[in-house]
């Protein structure tokens, strides 16, 4: 007796569909599962035969064989568990599987016959959608999730017991119902409470946030212990504009392939904010494993990658960052296969002007010059290049710290960010991007044209600075968003001023 199950595994955060395929046959007891299983997978015999025991339905001694067809692409993890426990039952006429041939199923098996969920349920059920399929049984606790897909009936399984009364005629599983109060959104763990009007001083830096902010563009922030880096940078995502919903489902999609989904808050809804330490590996950074799982510049898309004491990371893990800060996604080559996340993040970066960091400073500093050029170079030309913003950070006065009035707010601030935002989001309309960052060079030409008076400063600060091809690029592109800031629709001379600063400290520190 043969029976098919339709369910989908994942390839990066993509899903494509599986074929559970079980047949019963005569012979020496044996329960078999094929098509390239991993250890999970293997294991799920003892748990499917002990879940439909304890679930009061007969196993049966016959020889049963598993292929999760296609049979050349590894599958792991526990997902297959429910499809192959049904795909069993069907076997044994306990119901016809013809009824599940328009619906996925997933989830993980309990020895007691409970289903557990299973993480990337989103991007299995989003594909099974667009292949036309109408129906999916997932866990219960993955129903807010996979009822994100508009279009698709979402059925909530508790129980192998439960789904088999439903297929066989008897107690009804209700479909999920969602409404505008069905989802809590899931929001970043730390403080709630940080806001730019905390930090006292640094109005530079705090321009140059606003700048970066608006026109999503990497950041890097130089200056000695407690001139407040780390402050700023954790207060960014305080004055970014909020996500459309189609930023957010892309989020949540990575999220969900890497588990981060919390209970009961099945999207995303502020932007990323990642800050990994500096001992991070490359492949940790930019995704790895035997079937890679997104890293950390995919988790931070859309969002904020923020890297504290940039000269202590790992050279080679710098530096795997090149193709995605270029590209906004990252690709990663396996035997299984190649795989491309999404990496599209804001890089937010600081670091001391020396080792000890108190450069210029002739009572703290006893660095050397080679100590000094060697802290440097630590950080590489090419990655450099790829900083649109390049901040000094001077000590914080005492009389900044005495000073009782009130700084800018960060709802102020973000109010200047969305205008400017929008005015992106109108231009790029039919361009599939939303930031300024984004521009390709064809773009960026269209998009970024200068007076002939402004073309010749350009041309002279581009010989006396010594830029490269990209770095100009940068510039129009900056001056655009200082632009969009002021509402102005002709880049000026003013604006071009402005952005060239944040080009002249890596000639000050990083050469």
């Amino acid at each position: 007796m043969l029976s098919i199950i339709k369910s989908a595994a994942l390839m990066g955060i993509d899903s494509y569909p599986v074929d559970v395929e079980v047949d019963l046959s005569n012979g020496l007891p044996a329960f078999d599962i094929v098509g390239l299983p991993d250890s999970a997978v293997k294991e799920s015999r003892e748990r499917v035969k002990t879940a439909i025991r304890n679930s009061s339905f007969s196993f049966p001694v016959k020889r049963i064989t598993v292929n999760l067809a296609p049979a050349d692409t590894k599958k792991e993890g526990a997902s297959f568990d429910l499809p192959i426990a049904l795909g069993i039952l069907a076997a044994c006429n306990l119901f016809s599987a013809s009824q599940l041939e328009d619906a996925i199923i997933t989830g993980e098996l309990s020895l007691d016959g409970s289903v557990r969920p299973v993480n990337g349920v989103l991007p299995m059920v989003y594909d099974a959608y667009r292949r036309g399929v109408i129906k999916c049984f997932v866990p219960a606790e993955n129903a807010e999730e996979a009822a994100l897909v508009e279009g698709i009936t979402v059925y909530p399984v508790q129980t192998i017991q439960e789904i088999v009364n439903h297929l066989s005629g008897g107690k009804q599983i209700p479909p999920f119902e969602k409404n505008a109060d069905t989802f809590t959104f899931q929001k970043e763990d730390g403080p709630e409470n940080l806001d730019f009007s905390h930090v006292k001083g640094q109005e530079n830096a705090k321009r140059a946030m606003e700048i970066a902010a608006a026109g999503g563009h990497n950041i890097l922030l130089i200056g000695p212990p407690g001139s407040g880096k780390t402050m700023l940078a954790k207060r960014l995502p305080t004055i970014l504009p909020d996500l459309s919903f189609e930023e957010s489902i892309e989020i949540t999609k990575i999220y969900s392939v890497a588990g981060l989904l919390k209970e009961k808050n099945a999207l995303v809804k502020t932007r990323p904010f990642r800050s990994p330490h500096h001992t991070i590996s490359a492949s940790a950074l930019t995704g790895g494993g035997r079937i890679p799982r997104p890293g950390e510049i995919s988790l931070a898309h859309h969002g904020v990658l923020f890297l504290d004491e940039l000269p202590e990371f790992q050279r080679n893990a710098l530096e795997v960052m090149r193709q995605p800060l270029e590209d906004g996604k990252v690709t990663i080559a396996r035997v299984n296969g190649t795989l491309t996340f999404p990496s599209d993040f804001m890089l937010t970066a600081a670091m001391n002007p020396c080792p000890c960091g108190y450069l210029g400073n002739s009572e703290k500093c006893h660095c050397s010059a080679n100590e000094i050029l060697k802290y440097h170079r630590k950080i590489s030309g090419p990655l450099l290049d790829r900083i649109d913003l390049m901040v000094e950070m001077p000590p914080v006065s005492y009389d900044d710290l005495e000073n009782t009035t009130a700084a800018e707010s960060s709802a102020s601030i973000k109010e200047r960010v969305v205008r400017a935002h929008k005015i992106q989001l109108e231009r790029f309309k039919n361009d599939g991007i939303f930031f300024n960052a984004q521009m390709n060079a064809a773009q960026t030409e269209k998009y970024c044209t200068l007076q002939p008076r402004d073309k010749e400063m350009l041309r002279t600060a581009f010989e006396r600075m010594e830029l490269s091809a990209r770095a100009y690029h940068k510039v129009l592109k900056l001056a655009r968003t200082v632009a969009d800031l002021a509402g102005e629709e002709q880049i000026s001379l003013k604006h071009l001023l402005e952005v060239l600063q944040y080009r002249s400290l890596d000639r000050k520190y990083l050469l």
